[in-house]
């Protein structure tokens, strides 16, 4: 399997595993439930280890496709820009999310305030890695891309 097709398999669980964190924490706190929110915060920890590899394969793949295709150059650092930007928000929501377990270990008064701003986080991360994944659609499906970024100049 080369760069290119790991990167694309990779890239889906950071957006779909956020987003099914994002609900898992949400039903959580309205149900009080300190369980599922520590559920969902493993599960945003994870996501965050994850996107270590996601990051990495992107390089490798951006390579490639520079010199093997004739997608604009200009879609591909749109994609890289964002996407340097999106790990550090999931960074961010990893740190938080132990902040948030450790606060809930150790049933410190300010848990709630804490799993209420990693949920604010994970919502904002969410939305970011899926721009960075529509920017990356645009890469891989031709038909979603600007028509005058279809090309190299």
């Amino acid at each position: 399997m080369d760069p290119v097709h790991l990167h694309l398999i990779l890239t889906h669980f950071p957006i779909v595993g956020t987003i099914i964190g994002v609900v898992i924490l949400a039903y959580g706190i309205v149900k009080n439930k300190v369980e599922i929110q520590k559920t969902a915060l493993v599960l945003f920890v994870f996501m965050s280890l994850f996107t270590i590899p996601v990051f990495l394969t992107g390089e490798e793949a951006e390579e490639i496709l520079e010199k093997n295709t004739n997608i604009s150059e200009q879609i591909i650092e749109e994609h890289e820009e964002l996407a340097e930007k999106a790990i550090y928000v999931m960074g961010l929501l990893g740190i938080m999310s132990i902040f948030s377990l450790y606060s809930l270990k150790r049933k410190l008064n300010y848990s709630k305030t804490l799993i209420k701003i990693t949920l604010i986080i994970s919502l904002i991360t969410f939305v970011v890695f899926a721009q960075v994944g529509n920017y990356g659609g645009k890469i891989s499906h031709s038909e979603i891309r600007p028509s005058d970024n279809n090309i190299k100049s």
